[in-house]
């Protein structure tokens, strides 16, 4: 078990149901429907990827030198996409315009695909699982 990783993997699982909570509850009267479904993917990519840290985490299958990889990218894409997900849905309502930083949501999910292949990569090296 890799202790960090799996810290992580609870904090950012904690933070999706705060934020899907959050969406459900406070921005449903606030946003339009599209920015609100925009808002859950967010929330939904952020859940899905605090899940696999989790597993990653508390396996041993793979070395702390690889887990700490795939906790970088994986911590990264959660940080630009959803983040910048999070911020582009909001529009409606922040008090200056995130678009400019529209560009940083395709960068996260990059670090998101290149998290995975590592992740394939690393355990189609194992011996045995």
């Amino acid at each position: 078990m890799n202790k960090i990783t799996v810290i992580w993997g609870v904090i950012f699982a904690a933070l999706a149901v705060v934020f899907g909570a959050f969406g459900a509850h406070t921005l449903k009267s606030a946003i339009s429907a599209d920015a609100l479904a925009t808002f859950e993917v967010g929330v939904r990519y952020q859940m899905y990827h605090a899940l696999a840290l989790l597993a990653i985490g508390l396996t041993g299958a793979l070395s702390t030198k690889i887990q700490k990889s795939i906790l970088v990218f994986f911590v990264t894409g959660i940080v630009l996409f959803s983040g910048s997900i999070y911020l582009l849905s909001l529009k409606e309502i922040l008090p200056f315009d995130p678009g400019v930083i529209g560009f940083i949501t395709p960068i996260g999910g990059t670090f998101f695909i290149i998290g995975w292949l590592y992740f394939l990569i690393q355990v189609i090296k194992l011996k045995s699982i």
